[in-house]
């Protein structure tokens, strides 16, 4: 398994990260993060081998809440000077921080890092906005499909049932509303925002082309994926609506045992795995029109505010969390894909790879695996889109009407941060 893992990997050739430059003594860095649960204990576990190899630095790491509580709360902070000296930004939406200036343009640091070739070319190349490198990759993710062996077994499925389309995700959905409806179980969790963005892309488009920066929100493809997507809670019920409304109820649904499949990141491996035990089986994301996944995650950025020996020491932590060994830490502990070449040689990423089932799955996907648009609209678009699926998830407005109106919304948002 790890000859595997670095045989699908090693095609892809890297660029970044590691300790280069040395932080001077009794240095803090506020560290803005949005992990708790497993993997807020794996990220305290890096943290304080850190610390006690650099006695000098502390990491005053603080759990900020989730990817758009971090956009959202840096945006109030900066103009009030209470941004923190380093952040996790998620791959997509640390653009329009770069863009302003907010975010520090780390190039100088990653091309003098004496680990920068020990990075894949996925991971890396998440971190480039416009040809500089503005974060380093830490936590890489694709969307898997999990599902609950007992609640297949149960609704008269097995292992050999096919989740490869739209069609078979819909007819073993259905299977298992129907079977197991009366005992307050449903067939598939509503797809959150990461899954919605994977389902789209297996239907062969996207919401914004990753090279070309053209919005295909009102694709056809795009449209055919959204109505699928909503005719999942409003029309054939197999989903809740709980979890549209808040995306994070169809998720806890599945750890409770109460769904049968879930759409989400490989980042939940190790949360599932906890609450269901050898109940859960992963497989990879549907091939609906064509195999694509989305390359979701975050990386590690720093303030441009920040002094410079802090600068110094939140690189030397970014680069320690970027090394093999920190790696194969957060990757046993949370599922998140390996972003080293030499994490599999670890002998905690080894034995997780050996003994714990699927969790090679994202690995296994990364063929088809893309990166995402990162240029200043996508933060908009992104924290713009839940309300229009809402909207679309709930039956309370047309599907093409909805994603035309979001569509030219979305290009006259990128032509006035353009201006």
């Amino acid at each position: 398994m790890v000859q595997k893992l670095q045989s699908l990997l090693a095609a892809s050739v890297v660029v970044v990260c590691g300790s280069v430059t040395s932080a001077s003594a009794d240095v803090t860095v506020e560290f803005w993060h949005s992990f708790n649960n497993a993997a807020g204990e794996a990220l305290d576990q890096i943290i304080e081998a850190f610390e006690k190899d650099n006695p000098g630095i502390e990491i005053d790491a603080q759990h900020i809440g989730n990817y758009n509580d971090i956009v959202a709360k840096l945006q109030a902070a900066i103009p009030a000077k209470r941004e923190p000296d380093a952040v996790i930004m998620e791959v997509t939406r640390y653009g329009l921080f770069a863009d302003r200036g907010v975010l520090e343009d780390l190039t100088a640091y990653v091309e003098a890092d004496p680990l920068k070739d020990e990075l894949f070319d996925f991971a890396r190349e998440v971190g480039v906005f416009e040809g500089k490198n503005y974060i380093v990759p830490f936590n890489s993710s694709t969307p898997v499909l999990y599902y609950n062996q007992e609640i297949f077994e149960r609704a008269g499925l097995s292992d050999e049932t096919p989740l490869k389309t739209y069609d078979d995700l819909l007819a073993a959905a259905k299977s298992i509303t129907e079977k197991l409806g009366d005992e307050g179980i449903t067939g598939i969790a509503a797809p959150g925002q990461f899954a919605r963005w994977g389902l789209i892309m297996d239907n062969d488009s996207d919401l914004i082309d990753s090279k070309s920066g053209e919005i295909l929100i009102d694709a056809p493809n795009t449209i055919e994926a959204y109505q699928w997507m909503a005719s999942l809670v409003h029309e054939h019920k197999v989903a809740s609506a709980d979890g549209v409304t808040e995306e994070n109820n169809g998720r806890d649904a599945f750890l409770a045992g109460k769904v049968g499949i879930m759409l989400n990141s490989t980042g939940n491996y190790g949360r599932a795995t906890k609450a269901l035990g050898d109940k859960l089986a992963v497989r990879p994301m549907p091939c609906n029109k064509t195999c694509a996944v989305p390359i979701g995650g975050a990386g590690i950025g720093i303030l441009s505010t920040a002094d410079d020996e802090v600068k110094d020491a939140a690189y030397k932590f970014i680069s320690y969390a970027a090394s093999p060994e920190s790696n194969a830490v957060w990757f046993a502990a949370t599922g998140y894909m390996p972003i080293n070449k030499n994490t599999a040689a670890q002998p905690i990423a080894a034995e997780a790879l050996a003994n714990k089932p699927g969790i090679d799955v994202a690995i296994n996907q990364l063929g088809f695996a893309r990166g995402r648009p990162r240029p200043p609209v996508v933060t908009w678009m992104r924290a713009t889109e839940y309300d229009q699926w809402q909207a679309m998830a709930l039956g309370q407005r047309d599907v093409t009407e909805t994603l035309e109106g979001f569509a030219e919304r979305t290009r006259n948002e990128a032509k006035r941060l353009t201006q």
